[in-house]
């Protein structure tokens, strides 16, 4: 309540006559605590006090509470979802009769309902619906008077609202006629649209429920064609002036009647619609969701096509949300829907609306998958549906728009290069070569985008092209060149795609004057423990091999920097890693050595029996290659267990983080050689029971099982044959034949010399084991000297 004294008030010439001359007080009441303080002062016994009254309203309730609260009796609403034209006609009328006479007293009112009651009296009216009746304390004297008070009191509310006071309204605020056309559109629920209408209010047509929704909405949602029908006809009873005004109406999603039926794809109710206002496409006019835009983003074809042709002289919004058009929207649809609506748009203006992004439609069409990339089922529909053309046709459209940047200052090509469309960009370097050096707000070109994004295509296709050679080494603001992005990435296959290009240049110092060998080589300090099969160590031996050069700039302090500044988040990364591959390996540690240990002791080919010359002794112990698998088994059994033991030390905190580090190192070594071991023991246990009766069989059973330890150590030659090419491509011939013969001696025959030494000892054993040791070296070396001496 708000007060304001004045020093001259001023008065009424009525009530100031006769009246001594007095200070007044303007009292307004705003709210409902106010109007009880003003009820209080009319109550003072103060005769130097006057209230003057100047203005009164009405308040109404604030939407919160009118959306909450519920003044349709449940009979109402039962019968006008029913489409109960005879139980309507007689609440409603009942109801107003009710609420007339309780101004001269309730008891009449309900007595004379009362009376009218019963089967006789109205012979349309069910039992069912009189037991209804009775149920909602109908029968009662007492609760009748109390509940038709209620609901006249209720009535009054919702009246001053606004709202139609005889039949109320739902928790929603619907209508009688909400209810009756979202429910049927049979006769009896046109004939119930009637009575609403004439025998009710005629209002009721453009009432609004909470959500701002017209009948109309209603029966649109519904798909109810003929009651659409029918409201239109009720309309244009009234004039076209009302018609288009119920048409266009909005609700609070700013959506007309036309929307409904577009979303549920009925294209008789928007023909019906469209011919009762042939603008009617147009709304909403302040910029919103449009029919059309919502038709294609649901990828309706037909409904589309009956929107453009139903309407008036194109009058046809193009508008959706954000700043979106219908060209955004048709983009991310079938091609059908992208061409039709470029037709439509002759003038193209569609193609350089940007949206909230600042993203065109081109931006989307560079976005979308490459049909490479899809599915076998999805390339065959794309092939169908003519997918890889949706880019070129708005491309072609305006290829202008190639040049437009979104608000990130990426340009369709960026887009492109993200997503790794290879034939977007293809078509984009081919119309618009110039464009292959737009660089965004980073200073990226397309390739820095492309390795950013680990598109392997598109960094092929940039260095496979020689129109593209001059972007190769283009820098970004941080004069990263797509080489240094793939060495910082550790990228094995990006790297050699670059690194095969003659033209990128090896030797190129960002901003940072770090050149991609200095990149490289920092990354192998990043750890306490180095593993020399990582994608990281093979870069690195790349670039030393090609005689790639370090920066000038001060390396012994720059790494000493580096290391420095990293060392916390080095010991913190080693840690969590140490972690996790220590459980990994532990449990495959503890695997072989159970599955050898069981091996021992169940050997292949059974025992002698007790009652026989060395009973319980093996079977084929007296066969060379039971030796050899006897000794396979015990070193892997002994060096799983081993790593088991190395495993559990780095696993404790107790060690510090380097003597955790070197048992886990070794602990890896170990169980490399162990598998090697385990197969070993496999191949000559088969052998042992299949070679005196299926030498092949057994042969070959050996050889196989060769793949378990080249999968072992796949990481020492794959990547040996990704850089093959790479340098073959870069020096020519005869330096990638070098790297050919330099690799496996340098680093893959140790290591493979290293796993596989247990099955040679093996052998050897055996064959050493058989025989004397001095006679058989006699006997070597004799038949090695032996040229010699002669």
């Amino acid at each position: 309540m708000a007060a304001m004294d004045t020093q001259e008030p001023p008065r009424s010439p009525t009530v100031a006559m006769g009246l001594a001359e007095a200070d007044a007080t303007m009292v307004v009441a705003t709210s409902h605590g106010d109007c009880e303080k003003l009820k209080d002062l009319v109550h003072k016994q103060d005769p130097t006090t006057m209230l003057v009254v100047m203005a009164s309203c009405k308040l109404q309730a604030s939407p919160t509470e009118k959306s909450s609260r519920a003044s349709m009796h449940p009979l109402v609403a039962a019968a006008a979802c029913r489409g109960n034209l005879e139980e309507l006609r007689f609440l409603l009328n009942r109801g107003r009769q009710s609420q007339t006479r309780m101004a001269s007293g309730p008891e009449a009112g309900v007595t004379n309902i009362l009376k009218q009651l019963n089967p006789t009296s109205t012979p349309d009216i069910s039992q069912e619906f009189l037991n209804q009746a009775t149920a909602y304390s109908w029968g009662n004297t007492t609760n009748t008077t109390s509940a038709m008070g209620q609901q006249a009191t209720d009535a009054a509310d919702v009246e001053q609202g606004g709202t139609n006071a005889v039949g109320g309204v739902t928790v929603e605020g619907d209508t009688v006629l909400h209810l009756v056309a979202a429910n049927g559109e049979a006769q009896n629920f046109l004939d119930c649209a009637d009575f609403s209408i004439h025998g009710l209010e005629k209002e009721l047509l453009s009432k609004e429920n909470n959500n701002g929704d017209t009948p109309l909405h209603f029966a649109a949602r519904a798909g109810g064609t003929k009651m659409v029908s029918h409201l239109i006809a009720l309309a244009r009873a009234r004039g076209d002036r009302i018609v288009r005004q119920l048409l266009r109406k909005v609700n609070k999603r700013e959506e007309t009647a036309l929307h409904e039926a577009v979303r549920i794809g009925d294209g008789n109710i928007v023909k019906n619609l469209l011919e009762a206002d042939r603008e009617l496409a147009c709304f909403p006019r302040n910029g919103g969701t449009s029919p059309l835009y919502l038709a294609i983003s649901l990828g309706r074809h037909k409904t589309a096509k009956t929107l453009h042709d139903e309407s008036g002289n194109g009058l046809l919004s193009y508008s959706g949300p954000n700043g979106q058009n219908a060209l955004h929207a048709a983009v991310l649809q079938r091609p059908v829907l992208t061409r039709m609506v470029l037709e439509w748009n002759t003038n193209k203006d569609l193609t350089t609306k940007k949206d909230k992004n600042g993203r065109t439609p081109l931006h989307y069409a560079a976005g979308l998958l490459p049909v490479s990339q899809l599915s076998a089922c999805s390339q065959a529909l794309a092939s169908i549906w003519g997918r890889q053309s949706v880019f070129s046709e708005v491309f072609n459209a305006n290829t202008a728009a190639v040049y437009e940047p979104d608000n990130d200052g990426l340009y369709p090509i960026h887009v492109s290069a993200s997503a790794g469309a290879t034939d977007a960009i293809a078509l984009i370097v081919k119309r618009c070569g110039g464009s292959a050096g737009l660089r965004d707000a980073k200073g990226r070109t397309f390739l820095h985008v492309a390795v950013g994004e680990k598109q392997l295509k598109i960094v092929r296709y940039a260095c496979r092209n020689r129109s593209l050679a001059w972007i190769l080494n283009m820098q970004d603001n941080n004069g990263n060149t797509a080489l240094h992005l793939a060495v910082q990435d550790g990228s094995l296959r990006m790297f050699a795609a670059l690194f095969g290009d003659r033209n990128v240049n090896l030797n190129l110092t960002n901003t940072k004057g770090e050149t991609p060998l200095d990149i490289s080589r920092y990354k192998l300090t990043r750890g306490t423990t180095f593993y020399y099969q990582t994608s990281e160590g093979t870069i690195y031996f790349a670039l030393d091999f090609a005689r790639a050069l370090r920066s000038p700039y001060h390396r012994d302090h720059y790494y000493r920097h580096q290391n420095r500044g990293q060392q916390i988040d080095i010991e913190e990364k080693e840690m969590e890693n140490m972690k996790d591959s220590t459980q990994s390996l532990c449990v495959g540690s503890v695997l072989i050595a159970t599955v050898t240990f069981g091996a021992t002791f169940t050997l292949p080919g059974g025992f002698i029996a007790d009652d026989h010359a060395n009973g319980g002794t093996p079977t084929l112990a007296p066969r060379y290659a039971f030796d050899a698998f006897m000794m396979a088994n015990t070193l892997a059994f002994i060096l799983s267990s081993a790593a088991t033991v190395l495993l559990l030390r780095s696993g404790s905190p107790y060690p510090s983080i380097r003597s955790r580090s070197l048992f886990k190192n070794i602990a890896v070594k170990l169980v490399d050689v162990s598998v090697t071991c385990l197969v070993g023991a496999f191949a000559l246990a088969v052998y042992v029971v299949l070679g005196p009766v299926a030498r092949r069989t057994a042969t070959a059973a050996c050889v196989l099982s060769a793949i378990v330890v080249i999968c072992n150590h796949a990481d020492l030659w794959v990547p040996f044959a990704i850089l093959e090419w790479a340098f073959f491509a870069r020096y020519g011939t005869h330096p990638s034949l070098l790297m050919l013969l330099m690799w496996p001696f340098a680093l893959v025959a140790p290591v493979m010399l290293f796993a596989f030494w247990p099955v040679l000892f093996s052998l050897l054993w055996a064959y050493f084991g058989r025989h004397n040791p001095i006679a058989v070296l006699k006997s070597f070396l004799g038949t090695l000297l032996h040229p010699l001496l002669s």
